[in-house]
């Protein structure tokens, strides 16, 4: 066999570079605040793209859906309306979120404290008494922790997925809403309408602003905003939370229950969702009927995420969805939009801080390994 010529080049095998996420040690500060910045930007784009595919002008479909609501009085109140449920459901998501327990099914435990106040407050129709209201609050909002116990007790007791279980029970929960109010707690003078009859004043929440149907339900997410806020930040259980969902390894060899995570996670964000409920029939509707919320039990998941799931952070993500809702209810009108483009926009804007919030809580990383073999 013939020697390789000694002036002939070496001859290297190509080395082929190749990229790998990889999770960050501490995630960096500045991504916290860019990511959500970056998914609306996407979004805009998104969205620009989805106006021009649909015919309509970028421009009047944006100034309708981010514009015109800030101009009057009437569009703020509404903002401010849809504001509270959004940011009371999704404080109480994000307390669970961040333990890594999934609730999926806050809308279905908003209706359950909706039945739940609705009821109190037909049966105690006769009553004008300050203690009324207070009263709904409470049975809403342990009907609605009590919709999501369900899931809590499935997942502890048989390891049912909470996904699964929470999202289902959420369907249970509109028919169970569907049949009270064609049956049982249809209004009798109501001319055969699938709705309850008026709650009274006592059973109502007092106008906040005047000229709008904002009313003082919003102090209930203000206040819950400021308890989130201390659980997590300042006490020692949401202390446990945070390390059962970052580490849950090193949590349970601290002595961290799994259990009592899955419990408190599921019954907060249950509790939340069915005070929220509490708030809408005691609220604007004033009754029960077929249709309670847009969905705001679905959008608060979005808000939660897109608040980095931290309490002071859900508050401008709420505020962005509620301008989303209102907005789209004026581009119907204005932009001959239909009002399936706020679904749409609400889906871009979750999947855009998925896409962002990868790279804030990782980074690439360059790999020499792969080497091809001549």
């Amino acid at each position: 066999m013939a020697s390789p010529s000694p002036t002939a080049p070496e001859h290297r095998a190509p080395v082929l570079a190749r990229r790998r996420l990889v999770t960050r040690v501490e995630p960096s500060r500045l991504a916290t605040v860019l990511v959500p910045c970056a998914a609306v930007a996407l979004t805009l784009i998104g969205g620009t793209l989805l106006f021009a595919l649909l015919g309509q002008s970028p421009t009047i479909a944006f100034h309708a859906f981010f514009i015109e609501p800030l101009t009057t009085r009437y569009g703020i109140g509404e903002i401010l309306l849809k504001t509270g449920p959004l940011l009371l459901i999704a404080q109480g998501l994000a307390i669970g979120f961040r333990a890594q327990v999934w609730n999926i099914g806050a809308e279905g435990q908003l209706l359950l404290g909706a039945i739940a106040a609705g009821a109190l407050a037909l049966a105690l129709s006769h009553v004008q008494a300050w203690w009324l209201l207070p009263a709904m609050m409470l049975v809403g909002t342990l009907a609605g922790a009590a919709w999501a116990g369900i899931a809590a007790w499935l997942r502890v007791r048989f390891q049912a997925s909470e996904i699964i279980v929470t999202f289902m029970l959420s369907s249970v929960a509109l028919q169970l809403l569907y049949y009270l109010v064609s049956g049982p707690l249809r209004d009798p003078m109501g001319m055969s309408f699938p709705q309850s009859a008026l709650f009274h004043d006592a059973a109502l929440f007092a106008p906040l602003m005047d000229g709008t149907r904002v009313n003082t339900s919003l102090s209930l997410a203000v206040i819950a905003t400021a308890v989130a806020w201390l659980f997590m930040q300042k006490s020692l259980p949401g202390y446990r939370l945070q390390v059962g969902g970052l580490a849950p390894a090193a949590a349970r060899y601290a002595g961290f229950a799994e259990r009592r995570a899955v419990w408190i996670g599921l019954l907060v964000g249950g509790a939340a969702a069915g005070l929220a409920g509490v708030a809408e029939v005691a609220g604007p509707l004033g009754l029960l009927q077929r249709s309670i919320s847009p969905g705001y039990g679905f959008a608060a998941i979005i808000v939660a995420f897109l608040g980095g799931l931290h309490p002071l952070g859900i508050v401008p993500a709420a505020l962005v969805m509620a301008l989303l809702y209102v907005g789209g209810d004026m581009a119907m009108v204005s932009a001959g939009l239909s009002n399936a483009t706020t679904t749409l926009l609400q889906g871009l804007l979750l999947i855009s801080y998925l896409a962002c919030s990868l790279f804030g809580s990782h980074r690439l990383v360059r790999v020499d390994s792969l080497t091809v073999r001549p």
